[in-house]
This record gives structure tokens, C-alpha cells and sequence, in this order.
């Protein structure tokens, strides 16, 4: 699913200067009890938003999949190379109409909140430890490993 999401990115950006790369971190599939077309809205909505704030001659967004160790969750995250969350912004993240962008109305965030914890997940962000962009995480439990 997360690969299909990737594809349908890809088309939408000049992959010349942004460059998406995808990473699952488990050696087994996974299997979460969710409605496929909400999770592929987060998703969507997680490397859409990092498409957009992420700046620089090559931009490089990774997305990763893995297993939390000691749960049964699976964690996914969005990691761009853009400018980081304003920290004026971040109390108030997932709330309705956060936004400090020109474009976008700030309910992309909020809904995909709902729907990650509509699926007994949850979702958070943090601005990268070298200082360039953001990671965008969400994590559901997971019902099977194959």
C-alpha cells in the first residue's frame, strides 16, 4: 500500500530535484486491520506536505516502515531535508487550521490525526536533530506478521 502511495507521489513532482525513498525496516510483512483508503489519505497527506516545505537543490524525503520491537505496532514515518516545523506551530500542530503556509489550509494534519487515532494509533512530529527538516511518525497496531 505505502509503495502504491509512493508511486502516485512520484508522478505528481519533478523527480530530478526530489527524490523519495522508501525503506521497510522488517524482514516480515505486516498486516494492520485498518481502512485502506484513510491510511493511503495520511500518507498522502504526510509526503505531500513534506514535498512541499522541503527546500534545497536535492531534496530527499524517506519514508520507513518498521516493527516496534517490544509492541505489536508498526511505525511509519515521513523525514524530509526542508526547513523544519516553526516552533510557534508546534503546541498547536494537529490542531484545526495550524498552519504558518501561504497554500495550505492546516486541516490536512488534523484529519489525518483523527483517522490514525480512529485506528487506535497515533501520530507526532519532531524537527530533525541536524537542524534540516521535520520527521512526521505514526504508529498502529499491528494484527498479523506473515
Amino acid at each position: 500500500m505505502i509503495s502504491n502511495v509512493i508511486k502516485d507521489c512520484k508522478r505528481q513532482i519533478d523527480s530530478e530535484k526530489i527524490k523519495l525513498v522508501y525503506e521497510h525496516r522488517t524482514a516480515n510483512n505486516i498486516i494492520v486491520s485498518a481502512d485502506k483508503n484513510r491510511l493511503n489519505q495520511v500518507i498522502s497527506n504526510l509526503i505531500s506536505n513534506s514535498i512541499k516545505f522541503t527546500q534545497g537543490e536535492w531534496r530527499t524525503i524517506s519514508i520507513t516502515t518498521k516493527k516496534e520491537q517490544d509492541s505489536k505496532a508498526i511505525t511509519i514515518s515521513v523525514k524530509d531535508t526542508g526547513k523544519g516545523i516553526d516552533p510557534e506551530i508546534i503546541p498547536r500542530l494537529f490542531t484545526k487550521f495550524a498552519t504558518k503556509s501561504d497554500t495550505g489550509t492546516g486541516l490536512g494534519l488534523f484529519i489525518s490525526k483523527s483517522i490514525v487515532e480512529a485506528h487506535g494509533g497515533r501520530i507526532w512530529a519532531e524537527n530533525n536533530k541536524d537542524g534540516k527538516g521535520a520527521t512526521f511518525y505514526f504508529s498502529l497496531p499491528a494484527s498479523k506478521l506473515l
